[in-house]
């Protein structure tokens, strides 16, 4: 699964510039203490809107914070109107996202959101850069500081090159996002509409680990993830924010994600044994009665992909919404059914050739495993793809 490519098998969202107005996007920027900062970020923004053909809008999320940083966006809305804020308690980065987010889509009806740091780590000159890959059918846009062009601090310490390649590759090889470079980026380009589609509740998380979650279930609800180069910088006014309590908040959740993920595999290999019941029993039941093997056993084979078809249909994936009517899944279930035969019995075909010696009924077991995750993996990633649209 390579997700840093969108896929143009399929038709793409409705890019914003063919709206028949212009499209309303909204910067969402979270602020704990940015009194140092968030001046001059808004209008450092407000310079780029200019040259930009949309309804362009800067969303303050503060969390009360006690260096006036509330009032100093208060004072810079009589210059703006453009500018919005929203105050809360504190409870952490994604919980303030959140918020922002369901106040972008609710209240400003947003058609496209962005995630930005306030600390000039992400470069505002880097916002149409953004936005124009989002025009470009993606429905997740990542300044990826881990791809070509992209790039962190020379001076970092080995602690803070290790906690940012660390989390990615947890987030990569333990959440299941391998194709993506750049999985704890925190500047964010994201299409309204699929963002709606969010179900934020589910998140379960506050900090951090936020940007892994609300990746995965993008992923999840099959939105193209395209990555773009940027330079990350650190911050020159302010102090990070991130602790001990969001790393291991972050670790957990990658861990839960992985978890979830096996709990589909679970039910679809839970499908696969009743399969081979039903297989069997359709069998003897047709021999039996008299009918040719040769004919029973083609009738058993597809009564159980039928079968596995159904239930993997209904339960198993149940949760993704398709563009595929229910007859083109099936048509495609049939076909992954037919590559997994194939797999198998190329295994079966090699192992035999390969190793003489062993008894047929161990190569015969041997090749079920491959094609068991070729089935799992066409299936789960072509047949029942979730589509944003």
């Amino acid at each position: 699964m390579n997700t840093s490519e969108p896929d143009m098998s399929a038709a793409g969202p409705e890019p914003l510039q063919q709206r028949p107005s212009a499209a309303k996007v909204v910067v969402i920027v979270p602020t704990y203490n940015e009194s140092g900062n968030i001046v001059a970020l808004i209008d450092a923004l407000q310079a780029q809107f200019r040259a930009l053909p949309h309804d362009m809008h800067v969303l303050v999320v503060d969390d009360n914070s006690p260096d006036g940083t509330a009032g100093l966006v208060s004072s810079a809305m009589r210059r703006h109107a453009n500018l919005h804020l929203i105050t809360g308690a504190k409870a952490g980065l994604g919980a303030a996202y959140i918020r922002g987010m369901q106040y972008a889509l609710g209240e400003l009806a947003a058609d496209a959101v962005f995630e930005m740091d306030a600390d000039f780590s992400h470069d505002p000159h880097d916002v149409p850069r953004l936005l124009a890959a989002l025009e470009n059918s993606a429905d997740l846009v990542i300044g990826s500081r881990h791809i070509a062009g992209g790039s962190i601090p020379k001076d970092w310490g080995l602690w803070r090159k290790l906690n940012s390649k660390g989390g990615n590759w947890v987030a990569r090889y333990v959440a299941g996002l391998y194709g993506i470079r750049d999985c704890t980026a925190g500047f964010r380009a994201i299409r309204a509409s699929v963002l709606r589609r969010v179900d934020f509740a589910t998140l379960g998380v506050k900090g951090y680990a936020f940007q892994v979650a609300l990746l995965h279930q993008m992923v999840t609800l099959g939105a193209r993830v395209v990555e773009i180069p940027v330079h990350f910088i650190d911050r020159k006014a302010g102090s990070s924010k991130l602790g001990l309590r969001d790393i291991v908040e972050f670790i957990l959740n990658a861990w839960w994600i992985r978890l979830r993920s096996l709990e589909t595999f679970i039910r679809f290999a839970v499908v696969g044994a009743s399969g081979t019941v039903v297989n069997l029993a359709i069998f003897t039941l047709l021999f039996k009665a008299g009918i040719n093997k040769f004919v029973a056993s083609p009738i058993a084979i597809e009564t159980s992909i039928v079968w596995n078809f159904l239930l993997n249909n209904y339960w198993t994936f149940r949760h993704r919404r398709t563009r595929d009517h229910t007859t083109i899944k099936g048509l495609k279930f049939n076909v992954v059914s037919l590559v997994s035969l194939i797999v198998s019995f190329s295994t079966f075909v090699a192992l035999t050739l390969l190793l003489p010696r062993m008894s047929p009924e161990l190569d015969q077991f041997i090749g079920i495993a491959p094609a068991v995750l070729v089935n799992y993996f066409l299936n789960s990633y072509w047949t029942f793809r979730a589509h944003p649209d």
